[in-house]
């Protein structure tokens, strides 16, 4: 999930683009592991040398700038490969991933990693369409930041984190079931926490969204994709 478009449709996995047989051989030299909510599965700037595979969870990457700045660069769910750039070039980690949810992932040491690959193409193959998606998520964010309104940037968020995410009630409304908070939401839409905390406001007092301690309910969807439409 890019910062704009979370969980969008279309998006393939690394995961889901492999076969049985690329599967198996990563199972196979991988490591289960599993992380608590809010804990690190690694930490900007440190030096190690695997790769994970999210199998259950969500996650959620951030980078600290030099001025203690944090901004969310994206989420990611399950099938989701992560750490990848570190884990194949072996210089420092670009971002810290912080589980959301409970996470179950498998580790994969870079080494192991790259010699799966060069034994089952598919792997290779997969690995590559992940990093080209992913550049053209960033390139496609960049250009909506220049010419769409926060709001819209915001809507199509919580429309696509509710897609992903969300717990439907009877009424229509829909749960954002992640601990996201205002200063994580501004991160992903490349805005300010006060301009994001001043339009949830606005749409609080319209009866579009209801919000709560890192809590967010969309009372009134169909409001918001009429914003969130116009994003893309």
């Amino acid at each position: 999930m890019s910062r704009a478009e979370p969980g969008r449709p279309g998006r393939a996995s690394f995961w889901s683009l492999l076969d049985d047989g690329a599967r198996q051989r990563l199972l196979a030299v991988g490591e289960a592991v599993a992380f608590a909510p809010k804990t690190d599965l690694v930490r900007q700037y440190e030096l190690t040398d695997h790769l994970l595979v999210i199998r259950r969870g969500c996650v959620k990457v951030s980078r600290t700038s030099m001025a203690g700045y944090q901004a969310v660069l994206a989420i990611r769910d399950s099938g989701d490969l992560l750490g990848e750039q570190a884990g194949l070039d072996g210089g420092p980690r670009s971002a810290t991933l912080t589980a959301l949810t409970a996470v179950e992932a498998l580790e994969l040491p870079s080494r192991d990693f790259r010699a799966a690959a060069r034994e089952a193409p598919v792997i290779a193959l997969a690995l590559q369409q992940v990093l080209s998606e992913r550049l053209r998520e960033a390139d496609g964010h960049r250009s909506a930041t220049g010419s769409d309104a926060v709001e819209a940037r915001l809507a199509a968020l919580l429309l696509d984190l509710g897609e992903e995410h969300g717990v439907r009630g009877g009424d229509g409304s829909i749960l954002i079931a992640l601990p996201l908070s205002q200063d994580d939401l501004a991160g992903l839409v490349l805005s300010s926490r006060r301009t994001v905390t001043r339009i949830l406001e606005q749409w609080r007092g319209r009866g579009w969204v209801a919000t709560g301690r890192n809590r967010l309910t969309l009372t009134r969807p169909d409001e918001l994709k009429r914003l969130g439409g116009t994003v893309g």
